[in-house]
């Protein structure tokens, strides 16, 4: 089992910048991959970034990338999703999540068994 607990959303203007925390506890979190997804009103859930064990590897959506960066720091058991310039579009409730299989770094949302509660990121024009 895994639990896992966002913080850090809020209300920022379009341009801003947030930074979300996720802490983890039960399975060893330095061995798994961990993961990043957001949810809007009215549409799927879909991914958003994920990050390697060692943090060494790390992916991204294309709506996202070059914006956003996914770190871990496995001292503290937390991933970290670094959200600079955002747009009204990144208005959603934000998830961290861990696979099924620790070592699967993909954005099925179905390979990801274990989720936070989320948290609401509202990105005002």
């Amino acid at each position: 089992q895994v639990q896992l607990a966002e913080s850090g959303g809020g209300v920022v203007q379009a341009g801003g910048s947030l930074r979300l925390s996720c802490a983890a506890a039960g399975r060893t979190f330095s061995s798994a991959t961990m993961g990043w997804f957001r949810q809007a009103p009215g549409k799927e859930r879909e991914f958003v970034a994920t990050i390697s064990w060692s943090g060494g590897s790390t992916s991204y959506a294309d709506s996202v990338k070059g914006r956003f960066t996914i770190s871990r720091d496995n001292a503290k058991n937390t991933v970290y999703l670094q959200m600079n310039s955002l747009k009204p579009e990144d208005t959603a409730v934000y998830y961290c999540a861990a696979p099924r299989s620790s070592w699967y770094m993909g954005p099925r949302t179905a390979e990801y068994a274990f989720w936070g509660q989320g948290t609401q990121v509202t990105v005002s024009s």
